[in-house]
């Protein structure tokens, strides 16, 4: 699935952000927008490893692999998904990379 058109993302400022777990849960505090969303794995693992860098879902998948001991290959298909709902709902911005 990767490749060289692969999109990358970039998430909001961690400074932007209000996140508390909540059980299996875990709310996710936007000021920018003065949104709360609530989610759930892999979302704030996802928004963890990105951290200010412009990352691919490839990339993410091969983190949350490494940490998980899940197959990347399979993740990255779930990771991808994942990352187009963020930007949908403004969490991550895709970038050009």
């Amino acid at each position: 699935m990767a490749g060289p058109q692969s999109p990358k993302y970039i998430a909001e400022r961690a400074d932007q952000l209000l996140v508390e777990p909540l059980d299996a849960m875990t709310l996710i505090y936007q000021r920018r927008s003065g949104i709360t969303h609530i989610v759930a794995e892999p979302v704030p693992e996802i928004l963890a490893v990105m951290g200010g860098d412009a990352l691919s879902a490839a990339e993410v998948a091969a983190w949350l692999a490494a940490q998980f001991d899940l197959d990347a290959t399979d993740a990255e298909a779930v990771v991808a998904t994942r990352l187009e709902e963020l930007a949908a709902l403004g969490l991550l911005e895709r970038v050009r990379a």
